[in-house]
């Protein structure tokens, strides 16, 4: 029970991650449209994507848990 409900919370703040680093981008520059891609990321934007990725990383290990429940 408590390990659903701790996916759930990992989906929903995931979900929110994504949403915030997507929200400079328009579908131009998504299909290969003219944009700066080779930037580095500084200041809350570093923060941002490294969360996403540790938050994904704890998603799949949860999930993985679950599931041999």
């Amino acid at each position: 029970m408590w390990l659903n409900l701790f996916q759930l919370i990992l989906a929903i703040m995931l979900i929110s991650l994504i949403l915030l680093q997507a929200k400079g981008t328009g579908l131009g520059t998504a299909f290969g449209g003219q944009s700066n891609a080779y930037h580095s990321k500084r200041g809350v934007e570093k923060v941002i994507f490294t969360l996403t990725i540790i938050c994904a990383a704890a998603f799949v290990i949860v999930a993985l848990v679950n599931f041999r429940l």
